[in-house]
């Protein structure tokens, strides 16, 4: 019998660990800190933020694994691979970009926010987040999904007095933690049936399981993929994502839409392609099916909204964010049909690293706006560009990069190789579908990207634009400039190494 004396790989395990760190280290700093000074606060986290991305450059020269089983070198709990460094990479980057636009945030809301609070649950989520592409076993994987949620029940529902902002944190608790029950049940059911939560050896063994324990096999393989397919906000576990983001603050909308997508891929991955492999024909057409329902779901409740509502340009942003999700879905259903595997889950890895800066910056431009505009209508954008000619032009780049239009060629090339891993892998079917919707989605980011050049109604006030909002704005847009110019960048970047 294997001994369970585990090594530990303190570099391997740095990044997410120096995130939990920090976010301890301000909770507590937050007790002895004066009101006047808790900005600094914030400037610590997102210092802690970027220390743990840059903890990531030692990793690169090869995989790194820890906590592993004495005897089996491949069964570890903890795998540093370039999958692992490049979703660590997505979700630490998202986590920092989404501070810098807390910072802003917390002070316009002259605290009515706390900041210790919020700082340490964003940490703390964000540790949780980089901590699961690196789990390889479903112990670690179910762990760092709660670690990476809970938290964020939490920031949606941190807003003090508002009902809005309670209502989106229950229904969003309510619902995962449904959907986390689920994924436990079926969790133990492949334990049941392997004798093992690593999920190589949950690779081999599953192949040669007993006959009368075949369907409680496959029973396992689909309720463990529930929990995900909540995360990724997937049809029919999506109904969370418009009244969440609604009454998250934005920033938290925004790290949600992204990180926590991020957070849903990378298990969803690890769960079917890593540890499921052999049992493609059950998850393959379960997930195509999801990726068709998403997309469609998403993009024509994106369309239904209507510009003059409350709060419209979020739900458009969140329905969006669905109807992405469903993009996400098709190369991970083409890798139960594909010969290559690998290159269609590049293809995902690929589409994430597009959709994490272009949506980011949506999000940034939206909160701009909603410093003058508090219930952010998509009607409030008309005219954007006589008030802040730059923010309207950045908006409007990002909005054609998800549509998949020039000059946002990196959306295009996006949607192109996510096409091209359904048609690769036989889904000619799924392709069709996903070419509906990419023309349904033309119409509503289209019709948001002209109303920002049209004439504005009254005066055109000029917005005051903090440094960190500032900050991000430019980030998001230089690095969406640079990869329409190099697409092939995030290609080669997105090679996972998984096999």
């Amino acid at each position: 019998m294997s001994s369970m004396v585990q090594s530990v790989d303190w570099l391997a395990i740095a990044p997410p660990t120096l995130a939990a760190v920090v976010g301890l280290v301000v909770l507590v700093a937050d007790l002895f800190v004066g009101e006047e000074k808790k900005a600094v606060l914030g400037w610590v986290s997102v210092a802690g933020l970027a220390a743990s991305a840059l903890m990531l450059l030692p990793l690169r020269d090869g995989d790194r694994a820890t906590f592993c089983l004495m005897g089996d070198a491949h069964a570890c709990s903890y795998t540093a691979d370039r999958f692992t460094l490049v979703i660590q990479f997505l979700v630490l980057g998202g986590a920092l970009l989404a501070a810098l636009l807390s910072v802003t945030a917390l002070k316009d809301a002259n605290k009515d926010l706390p900041e210790g609070e919020f700082w340490f649950l964003l940490l703390s989520s964000a540790a949780g987040a980089a901590l699961l592409p690196a789990s390889r076993d479903l112990a670690t994987l179910i762990v760092a999904l709660e670690v990476a949620s809970l938290p964020a029940f939490a920031l949606v529902g941190i807003k003090r007095g508002d009902k809005k902002s309670s209502e989106a944190a229950l229904k969003f608790f309510l619902s995962s933690v449904t959907a986390t029950a689920v994924s436990l049940m079926g969790v133990s059911f492949v334990y049941a049936t392997t004798g093992s939560l690593y999920l190589t050896q949950i690779a081999d063994r599953i192949q040669h399981v007993d006959g009368q324990f075949h369907t409680l096999a496959q029973a396992g393989v689909v309720l463990t993929l529930v929990g995900f397919a909540f995360k990724t906000a997937a049809v029919p576990f999506h109904f969370w994502v418009p009244d969440t983001y609604v009454g998250a603050p934005l920033p938290i909308a925004a790290y949600l839409s992204v990180v926590g997508k991020a957070v849903g891929f990378s298990g969803l991955i690890l769960v079917t392609v890593v540890a499921l492999p052999s049992y493609g024909d059950v998850w393959g057409p379960a997930l195509a099916a999801l990726a068709a329902f998403t997309m469609t779901v998403g993009n024509v409740g994106a369309l239904r909204q209507q510009a003059t509502r409350a709060y419209s340009a979020v739900r458009l942003l969140a329905w969006s964010s669905v109807g992405q999700a469903g993009y996400l879905l098709v190369p991970i259903a083409s890798a139960a049909y594909s010969k290559d595997a690998e290159k269609a889950i590049g293809s995902t890895v690929a589409y994430a690293l597009m959709y994490a800066v272009v949506n980011l910056g949506a999000f940034a431009v939206a909160a701009l706006v909603a410093r003058t505009s508090p219930l952010n209508r998509i009607s409030d954008y008309r005219g954007l560009y006589a008030r802040s000619p730059l923010s309207a032009l950045i908006l409007g780049f990002f909005l054609l990069c998800l549509a998949g239009l020039p000059p946002g060629i990196i959306g295009l090339f996006a949607k192109v190789t996510v096409f091209a891993a359904a048609v690769d892998a036989g889904l000619g079917w799924l392709a069709v579908v996903m070419a509906v919707n990419v023309v349904i989605a033309l119409f509503y980011y289209l019709q948001w990207t002209t109303l920002l050049f049209r004439a504005p109604e009254g005066e055109s006030g000029k917005h005051r634009v903090p440094a960190p909002l500032t900050a991000a704005i430019a980030l998001t847009a230089v690095l969406g400039i640079v990869l329409s110019g190099a697409p092939q960048l995030v290609l080669r970047f997105s090679a996972t190494g998984l096999f």
